[in-house]
């Protein structure tokens, strides 16, 4: 019963909140009008570079990966973290964060090596991630402030001056001095409990994994892949621009604005960022005149139209490489299985001739 409601936990409370954010902010859309700005407002053969920067941002993010994993000692052939990454993806679009679970248990699997330290490695990945959102929305904030506050200003939004004294912020700080002080017990308490020493074995070698960036031998080539990712992810996102009339001319900080408020909005536990990132987008057009709030009223076709065309392109590109992983993976495990089997006959027909 209980593996029962955890899964429905796990899988449920996505689907609910994107049926949720998608009913809300499109119950009284018009329909029509969007349909109208798809066929006259988009040149759908930009949507081709897109997809080729897309696939580069993965191959680059494995890149990434492997750096790590070689700090470690474990020597994953390039193929296989690429074929992970294309599978984490889709597999997120199921359930979020199933993908990351995976990849690692894959490969941990595959090179028969510790699942927490590989985890800990993929830890330290997504740590690197949400550092470069950090900085750069802080970038992206200080080269669009006048926008933003302008915007907010004609809006009558509060100006969050007050946000300390939200119960929800206190609740987060009690949240995060709980799990400190958890930690802090679990390593100082003497006790030899069995289930305690192995969640500290975990945590330890969470940590490795995590700490295997300051183990890397190129650190440089780490930061490198690093801007590599990321840029490959604005990019995508600067040239679906170019594919519509009205954001075209929107110009590369308008962009950013967009791109960092969509990466805040993929952090959502939605499938695939549905109806977060949609939101996030067209909450970015509003402040440079691409549609107007409420996001449910029905003169924001535009936004709307930009905003599921970008999404659905990568979701169908998602899902077309996670089928390629999935067979490009079976594949590999025949292989492996061939070459096992060539080696046992091959010792056995030695054994015979002796």
């Amino acid at each position: 019963m209980k593996k029962i409601i955890s899964t429905l936990l796990k899988c449920g409370v996505p689907v609910a909140l994107s049926v949720l954010l998608v009913w809300f902010f499109y119950k009284s859309m018009d329909m029509d009008a969007i349909k109208k700005s798809l066929e006259e407002d988009v040149n759908f053969w930009w949507f081709a570079p897109v997809i080729v920067v897309s696939i580069f941002s993965h191959v680059f993010r494995a890149c990434r990966w492997r750096l790590q994993l070689r700090a470690l000692g474990i020597e994953a052939p390039l193929r296989v973290l690429i074929d992970s990454v294309f599978g984490t993806y889709f597999l997120n679009l199921l359930v979020p964060r199933l993908g990351e679970v995976w990849r690692a248990g894959y490969v941990a699997s595959r090179e028969r090596t510790s699942f927490t330290k590989v985890m800990g490695s993929m830890v330290g990945d997504r740590l690197s991630d949400t550092v470069t959102v950090l900085l750069l929305t802080v970038v992206t904030f200080f080269l669009s402030h006048g926008a933003i506050m302008k915007f907010l200003n004609q809006k009558g939004a509060a100006s969050g001056e007050n946000m300390f004294a939200t119960w929800w912020f206190w609740v987060l700080v009690g949240f995060c001095v709980l799990v400190v002080a958890l930690l802090v017990w679990i390593f100082k308490t003497k006790s030899e409990n069995k289930v305690l020493n192995k969640v500290r074995l975990m945590l330890v070698n969470l940590w490795e994994g995590l700490i295997s960036i300051a183990k890397m031998e190129n650190k440089w080539m780490f930061l490198l892949y690093t801007v590599l990712i990321w840029g490959c992810y604005f990019f995508q996102l600067y040239i679906a621009s170019m594919a519509f009339t009205f954001t075209k001319d929107l110009g590369i900080v308008a962009i950013l604005v967009l791109f960092v408020f969509s990466s805040v909005g993929m952090a959502v536990p939605t499938n695939g960022g549905v109806g977060a990132w949609q939101y996030a987008i067209m909450f970015g057009l509003a402040i440079y005149g691409v549609g107007e709030l409420p996001l449910g009223d029905p003169y924001n076709p535009q936004a709307s139209a930009f905003a599921w065309t970008v999404w659905l392109v990568q979701q169908v590109l998602l899902v077309v490489l996670g089928i390629y992983a999935f067979i490009s993976m079976a594949i590999d495990r025949r292989s492996i299985k061939q070459g096992k089997t060539v080696i046992l006959t091959k010792s056995d027909a030695e054994g015979m001739t002796l």
